[in-house]
């Protein structure tokens, strides 16, 4: 789930990038990407009990 907004996120980011819109806005759309990412490594995958 982190992933994919993660992913969402800096798609998002790379296309203000290009596009040029909202100059603050790329840079927190990056931070959250890279937040989100960091949350999931740091979790890892959850186990699962048997």
């Amino acid at each position: 789930m982190f992933l994919k907004i993660a992913a969402v996120l800096v798609v998002l980011w790379l296309l203000g990038l290009i596009a040029s819109f909202g100059g603050m806005l790329i840079h927190l759309l990056l931070l959250i990407a890279l937040i989100m990412v960091v949350l999931h490594i740091v979790r890892g995958r959850p186990k699962t009990s048997v």
